[in-house]
């Protein structure tokens, strides 16, 4: 009796990064394309093909970066984390005018994705992880916006006294996973608007008992 061949799995990550101005045009042109159908077809009926020839790509080109949707996704999430953290240091580490309050104001709605998005996010996301993310990419993404939060207190020299590690992580953990858990539930442009601003009042509050004088 001969036993039967697995069927090969697609590869769930991107076969390479576009490092010149053209191909990074092409990529970006693919994730376009990719959120576009998804918004009107659905995860479930997307397919490579249809992305290629919709974003104007030669399937060949596709493939040499994306050999399945699964690794598509995966390299369009790393685009949203990456797009994530340069917005920060845009908007909350290289101004020179801001206070620390503000610089934090900004980091936070950023995170909270309360600005309006910086990258499109849907909450089926969260069911393909295990498709696509081993436990090492999760702790890179988390790591990576954790360092941001250190940045953003880094730059502001209007702070007497830095939060300590442990205060950061805690701010970074309650911003972040409620994101997470706010895109789960779908709560609408509104309520995402109060939470943030609940979520800046509580990490203010957060950094200001840190410079406290101890008893």
């Amino acid at each position: 009796m001969t036993s039967k061949t697995p069927t090969p799995q697609p590869r769930p990550k991107p076969l390479k990064r576009p490092t010149q101005s053209r191909a990074k045009a092409t990529v970006q042109a693919i994730f376009d394309t990719y959120v576009r159908i998804w918004q009107r077809d659905g995860w479930e009926r997307i397919t490579t093909r249809a992305i290629a020839l919709e974003a104007g790509v030669a399937v060949g080109t596709f493939y040499d970066y994306f050999p399945s949707k699964q690794a598509l996704h995966s390299g369009y999430v790393r685009h949203c984390i990456e797009a994530l953290l340069q917005a920060i240091e845009q908007q909350a580490v290289q101004p020179q005018e801001l206070s620390w309050q503000q610089r934090l104001g900004r980091l936070v709605r950023l995170l909270c994705g309360a600005d309006g998005q910086v990258s499109w996010f849907h909450p089926e996301m969260l069911e393909l992880e295990p498709l696509v993310a081993e436990q090492k990419h999760q702790r890179r993404a988390y790591e990576e916006l954790l360092s941001a939060w250190r940045r953003v207190f880094d730059a502001a020299s209007d702070l007497p006294e830095k939060p300590a590690a442990a205060t950061l992580e805690a701010m970074h953990l309650a911003v972040w996973g409620g994101r997470r858990y706010a895109m789960l539930v779908q709560l609408d442009d509104a309520a995402m608007g109060r939470w943030a601003q609940q979520m800046q009042g509580f990490c203010e509050q957060a950094v200001a008992l840190g410079e406290a004088p101890k008893p």
